[in-house]
């Protein structure tokens, strides 16, 4: 075998790998996608099992859009679930009980308006 050879091999393969890939994100955005029906995500399946790389393409330009706002809110909602689970397991204060000892020390006096207003904005940011 010789560099050529080789080097073919490698960009072959290359090519090979991405194209799993592609197909991989284009079958779980098309299982997740709650808009689409069942018979046109089956459709979609065998027009990529029967002309992959034609039909990948139009699928990436038909949905590519929607297939990253997808992706986007997946990983939103994701990482606020973390965040969530995370605020849960430390046993912090919740946004609530943050206001109302906000608002027992605006009662008291120890806080301005002003400082209260802010404190209660950290608290729902």
């Amino acid at each position: 075998m010789n560099f050529l050879e080789s080097l073919w091999s490698i960009i072959v393969a290359f090519f090979f790998i991405a194209y799993l890939i592609l197909l991989f994100q284009i079958i779980s955005d098309l299982l997740r996608d709650k808009a689409l029906g069942g018979g046109v995500k089956a459709l979609w399946i065998l027009c990529l099992f029967v002309a992959p790389f034609i039909s990948a393409l139009i699928y990436v330009i038909m949905r590519g859009k929607g297939m990253a706002l997808r992706s986007e809110i997946r990983v939103r909602e994701s990482v606020e679930e973390a965040e969530n689970y995370i605020r849960e397991v430390a046993g912090g204060p919740t946004p609530t009980q943050q206001i109302e000892s906000a608002k027992a020390l605006l009662a008291a006096g120890d806080i301005t308006e002003a400082e209260y207003a802010r404190l209660k904005e950290l608290a729902l940011a």
